[in-house]
């Protein structure tokens, strides 16, 4: 499990590093633990909060759904988001723009009796090579030099 910690007055982007971290551990099949804390005269408009947890779920509906309602609970609002089965959950963004699976480790589980199972993962394909002189984008490849 993992957490994000928010406040009321947020700004936009970091709203948005606070998002892109929450959907990094719902696609490692993380549960992510959303807390917004309030500080001192905040209380007083909790609205506020409120409307920021909702914008923060609605931006990681395609990837995880909340276990229950958010609550308020002493100076904090708290909810717990569970990930969406992988069928039903959508690509993570970031491997999308590369266009390459997600390079995950090996991943370890524990049998009824207690002892660690190794689960293996299909191999990550290899990057294509460069033809000529060693660089991808090399500049000066389509330059003839005549001496």
């Amino acid at each position: 499990m993992k957490e994000v910690q928010l406040s009321p007055k947020i700004d936009r982007h970091d709203l948005g590093v606070k998002i892109g971290h929450a959907i990094d551990f719902l696609c490692e099949d993380m549960k992510v633990k959303v807390t917004l804390k309030f500080r001192g005269r905040e209380m007083a408009h909790t609205q506020f909060g409120f409307q920021v947890v909702e914008k923060f779920l609605t931006e990681i509906a395609p990837f995880g759904h909340p276990d229950f309602q958010r609550k308020l609970i002493g100076r904090g609002i708290n909810v717990m988001v569970s990930p969406l089965p992988r069928n039903k959950r959508a690509k993570h963004p970031r491997q999308a723009e590369l266009g390459q699976a997600p390079s995950l480790p090996p991943r370890v589980e524990n049998n009824h009796d207690g002892s660690p199972v190794q689960i293996e993962r299909p191999p990550k394909p290899e990057p294509a090579k460069p033809e000529s002189g060693g660089f991808v984008n090399n500049p000066f490849a389509q330059i003839e030099v005549n001496r």
